[in-house]
């Protein structure tokens, strides 16, 4: 058994580490009601944008089929867009998306596809440069509000949704617009509250129709200035708000992973302190118990004297 000077130094060290693992549980937490709020009030508009892009591509016009976005061609080449985390201490979250994009990678390997990544976070990139396919592109430190306004260096309101979000969706649709490849995938952590998260790997481009969309549309529009330009814009703005909806899912499943990661990590540390502490106890009265045979020993001895 350890002397109690040592079992004092890891009762030390071990509160240390509970105060800081507590102290992150109350980061995570103020960080994810704040990426809980966003994901679920932008929701409805991204649900409601996957509808109308899945009306666009039912479209049998030829305005429509003329559409770099939403042509049909048969799958030689996939580019996967992966969404992790910048850190980790998020309990198996990060290493879970991983393993659902490798299966699907996998997948498309056998059936004879090439696959290459575009990744966002550096978890999923630093896996992927060791293990993984070729990666096109990458992107970190996107922060907790892609989608949020800031100043620019003259003071004039911009947003980070064009600084953050259009570069990633720039490459991925020139990709495809250029036939580079014929298929993107986005991969990503869906928020469904805060000790659920599901890794997610669904087809972004091209545009595919829902299966059970209700068809609830006007089918005659009036355009201005003219169909091909709107459609075209509305194609590539909608495919954005995906991938940016996508990002706000992954944020907020990443802060309320940390945060029970956090708060598990606390309550080990309380249970080892005490566990800790009453090993301490005992070889504190193990040693006093010790110390009072010696005295009483001696005293012995010198009264038989």
């Amino acid at each position: 058994m350890a002397n109690d000077r040592e079992i004092k130094r890891r009762i030390r060290s071990v509160t240390n580490i509970a105060q800081v693992t507590r102290a992150m549980e109350a980061v995570s937490a103020s960080k994810m009601r704040r990426a809980q709020a966003q994901v679920l009030a932008t929701r409805p508009y991204a649900s409601k944008a996957q509808e109308v892009l899945s009306f666009l591509s039912r479209v049998r016009s030829t305005l429509a089929s003329d559409q770099p976005l939403l042509q049909q061609r048969e799958i030689r080449r996939v580019n996967l867009l992966l969404i992790t985390a910048d850190r980790g201490l998020a309990g198996g979250l990060n290493s879970n998306m991983i393993r659902r994009s490798v299966a699907a990678i996998r997948t498309w390997e056998q059936e004879g596809k090439e696959v290459e990544l575009v990744t966002v976070g550096r978890k999923g990139r630093d896996w992927m440069r060791r293990y993984g396919p070729p990666i096109r592109a990458e992107f970190i430190n996107i922060g907790d509000r892609p989608g949020s306004s800031y100043l620019g260096k003259s003071g004039e309101q911009l947003t980070s949704h064009s600084a953050s979000v259009a570069p990633i969706a720039r490459v991925v649709i020139d990709d495809f617009s250029s036939e580079r490849v014929d298929a993107v995938y986005l991969a990503y952590t869906k928020f469904h509250n805060t000790v659920s998260q599901e890794p997610v790997v669904q087809q972004l481009l091209p545009i595919v129709p829902l299966e059970d969309l209700p068809v609830t549309m006007a089918p005659d529009y009036i355009f201005e200035p003219d169909a091909a330009t709107v459609l075209n814009q509305v194609l590539y703005s909608f495919t954005e708000v995906q991938i940016l909806q996508a990002l706000y899912e992954a944020i907020a499943s990443e802060h309320s992973a940390r945060m029970v990661a956090m708060r598990n990590a606390t309550e080990a540390a309380e249970e080892l302190i005490d566990d800790l502490t009453l090993s301490y106890n005992k070889a504190r009265q193990s040693a006093i118990t010790m110390a009072l045979l010696d005295i009483a020993g001696a005293v012995n001895a010198v009264q038989a004297k």
